[in-house]
């Protein structure tokens, strides 16, 4: 595996340079790609998305190997039981009769099988699906959320009441005063930002057949599924979320750092790029949050921009699994930010761990034997409850704005 691993990043770096040769040529020529060589272009940086998604495949498939090896591990070590005789058949029909008993199977040879489906709360309905799920599941839903992986501060909670933070919008300034002159006032201002707790959900069904013949494979994909669901819905509204009932994204209360040319067609340019960067001040700037988001869609474009001395402002990374680097700055990618065109906040730059992410509750992947019993189907549910705001407004993460003509 890991000469395979070699080898992709090899070929990942000769991709890269394929690509810049192709338009380092075009502009020593002084002229734009041509039909054919932007149809080159164009399947390098297909070659290059291959490669990461590859890339990404190994790395979870490594983590499901991991997850079951531990699991048949577990099952291993455990110390074999002495099988207890068959309990009288008739007088289990009897306390299921009185509700004693929610379910037994009188076809099993060497006995009754018994279902507790009110495990863990009186109220929940089902069994809760063991903690192991609870690390998979918040491993994908970062995968799946470009915002969560440029780094927000997040915060648990066990309970969803509304949490009140005090931010400052302003501070105190001083000025040089004369002798005899009154020293003039100067306060700093304060708000108070509110986070909650919306309910996003996600429900699925599996036949008991299907969870008898597949357990460890299929705990791992519904898992996933659930996973890149909850990421899905919570990730959208953490990018363009309007605060109504939802959270507020990031790119709602995010300034303009720079604004397109007209007549660009709301693209951007090598310098708008080097504008948006020291647009954010240099403290936020220098933070280990401070990264790039954008779709994929928008990467092709910036991989094309060089500074005044022809280099070039996206470097790949020479390691899979880390990203790739955008003026010394990591770029993140997420398929709910806007594409590049005219008004449109294609790019966003600054500390994301200025984002505040509340999750209330943990995540809650629960199981129910009840909810399809007539068609013997197991359902399972996945819960967050999640909420997110920029607490500092005042510029620590900027969006650079396609010109409006």
């Amino acid at each position: 595996m890991s000469e395979f691993i070699k080898r992709l990043q090899e070929r990942r770096a000769n991709v890269w340079e394929q690509s810049k040769a192709l338009l380092d040529k075009a502009e020593s020529e002084k002229r734009e790609l041509t039909a054919e060589e932007e149809e080159t272009y164009q399947r390098l940086n297909a070659d290059l998305d291959a490669i990461d998604a590859r890339a990404k495949d190994l790395a979870e498939a490594e983590q499901r190997s991991k997850d079951a090896e531990s699991a048949f591990a577990t099952l291993l070590a455990k110390p074999e039981t002495s099988r207890q005789a068959a309990p009288d058949t008739d007088s289990e029909m009897r306390r299921w009769a009185r509700g004693e008993i929610r379910g037994f199977d009188v076809a099993r040879p060497a006995g009754l099988s018994f279902r507790d489906l009110t495990k863990g709360s009186a109220t929940a309905g089902g069994n809760t699906v063991p903690t192991t799920f609870y690390g998979q599941l918040m491993t994908h839903l970062i995968e799946v959320s470009g915002i969560m992986m440029a780094g927000p501060t997040v915060i648990n909670t066990s309970s969803g009441e509304s949490i009140e933070f005090p931010a400052t919008t302003a501070y105190s300034t001083a000025a040089q005063v004369s002798e005899g002159n009154p020293i003039p006032e100067s306060d700093p201002a304060f708000v108070k930002r509110a986070l909650g707790a919306y309910k996003y959900g996600v429900l699925l069904q599996a036949s008991s057949e299907l969870l008898s013949d597949s357990q460890f494979g299929l705990e791992s994909f519904l898992s996933e599924q659930a996973g890149r669901a909850l990421g899905n819905a919570f990730g959208a509204d953490a990018i363009t979320g309007n605060g109504s009932n939802k959270p507020t994204g990031v790119l709602t209360s995010a300034t303009t750092g720079k604004t397109g040319g007209t007549g660009a067609a709301g693209a951007f340019t090598a310098d708008d790029m080097i504008d948006l960067f020291y647009s954010v001040i240099g403290p936020y700037r220098n933070s280990s949050s401070c990264a790039w988001l954008m779709r994929d869609a928008t990467m092709a474009s910036v991989r094309k921009l060089k500074d005044d001395q022809g280099q070039y402002l996206w470097q790949p990374s020479i390691q899979l699994g880390v990203p790739d680097t955008l003026l010394a700055k990591p770029v993140h990618t997420d398929p709910n930010m806007p594409a590049v065109g005219l008004g449109a906040k294609s790019v966003a730059f600054g500390d994301f761990s200025q984002y505040y992410v509340r999750m209330a509750g943990g995540v809650r992947f629960e199981r129910s034997d009840d909810y399809a019993f007539n068609a013997d189907l197991v359902t399972y549910r996945a819960i967050i409850r999640a909420d997110g705001l920029l607490m500092d407004q005042t510029g620590a993460i900027k969006v650079f704005a396609g010109g409006a003509s």
